[in-house]
């Protein structure tokens, strides 16, 4: 391998964007159910906890507007 560079592989827990990596507990149902939705939807947990997150965020912005 004189003079190639290998470049990093990109697995499915990398970074994606202007992301950061979050670590977090939560109750073991609520993971599997999370799983089972990303499984579902074939996109990935991350992102399903994503959209989730964001929602609340709104929902919660929303009500103490009110």
């Amino acid at each position: 391998m004189v003079g190639k560079t290998k470049l990093p592989k990109r697995g499915l827990r990398t970074a994606i964007g202007d992301r950061v990596t979050v670590l977090m507990m939560i109750d073991p149902d609520i993971a599997a159910g999370i799983k089972e939705v990303a499984i579902e939807e074939k996109r990935a947990a991350w992102s399903v906890m994503e959209d989730a997150a964001r929602e609340y965020l709104k929902r919660r912005k929303r009500r103490l507007s009110d």
